[in-house]
């Protein structure tokens, strides 16, 4: 009888054992699962649209690839189409970020935009990799294309016409390039040639001045590569070294500009592109601002 009686407490004891783990497991998962969903939660959601340089456009596209993995919820959609239209489509809110490859102008910031500087560039100026100029002056550039100096032999080179590619109105590193270089009248009214070519993008300047053999163009850092040729100026190669030295007087900033309080996305992308990391991706190929 005391043998019956003891197994039952036993089996009672036993049922009781595991309701309580059960329940315990039950809280545990729960707590658990609402960790799980609270981690969710916390992430962001919403699009972000930037606008605008095309020099800045591969920066900002590697910047939001990398932003994603950390805020998958957040789309950054990103149109390259100049300068001008960035600092318009910030200025009239068609855009959450307008983004610059060149200082504002005067009446550009009377609008009132946030400006943020994530990087410094410097701007190649480039020929064919079979010329065989090797240095320009920045005068000798600025004669080159005003149209005073018209044939490589002038300079050194071949006795081969000088085809001069530049960029179309409202480019900003066309507008930083005229500055610099000083092919700007009184009236800020363009100094370049007019026979010369016109390509629309960092893309197609590359691109028409590596097949053709004797153009000079000029194009963003970042889309240096073997088919150019980076000419030194004044006896300086373009470079971030001598860029950050001071010594490589060709650069600009890249701006990105902001109009009023911004959403949470909005923010979140530009915290990124200051953080460590994004200045690292930054520091990749052009000049960080930390």
């Amino acid at each position: 009888m005391k043998k019956r009686i003891l197994s039952v407490i036993l089996g009672i004891s036993l049922v009781v054992a595991l309701v309580g783990c059960g329940s315990n497991n039950a809280t545990n998962n729960s707590t658990s699962n609402a960790g799980e969903e609270s981690a969710v939660e916390s992430k962001l959601e919403g699009t972000v649209a930037v606008v605008g340089s095309t020099s800045v456009q591969p920066l900002a596209q590697e910047l939001a690839d990398a932003f994603s993995e950390i805020e998958p919820g957040i789309q950054v959609d990103i149109q390259g189409v100049g300068s001008s239209a960035g600092v318009k489509a910030a200025n009239e809110g068609t855009a959450d970020i307008g983004t610059s490859s060149r200082e504002l102008k005067e009446e550009e910031k009377g609008y009132g935009l946030t400006e943020h500087i994530i990087a410094y560039d410097g701007i190649a100026i480039v020929v064919s990799p079979n010329n065989t100029v090797e240095d320009l002056t920045t005068e000798q550039i600025a004669q080159i294309f005003k149209g005073e100096i018209t044939n490589w032999s002038e300079v050194g080179g071949a006795d081969a016409d000088i085809l001069v590619v530049s960029r179309e109105d409202g480019s900003g590193t066309r507008g930083a390039f005229e500055e610099l270089v000083k092919l700007l009248d009184e009236n800020d009214a363009s100094l370049v040639r007019a026979d010369a070519l016109i390509a629309d993008g960092n893309g197609a300047v590359k691109a028409n001045v590596a097949s053709k053999e004797n153009a000079i163009g000029y194009v963003s850092l970042e889309y240096l590569d073997d088919t150019l040729k980076a000419v030194k100026v004044d006896d300086v190669e373009v470079s971030v070294e001598n860029i950050k030295a001071g010594t490589y007087k060709i650069s600009r900033p890249f701006l990105m500009l902001t109009n009023g309080e911004l959403n949470e996305a909005t923010q979140a992308y530009l915290d990124f592109i200051m953080s460590d990391a994004g200045q690292e991706i930054v520091g990749e190929k052009l000049i960080t601002v930390k």
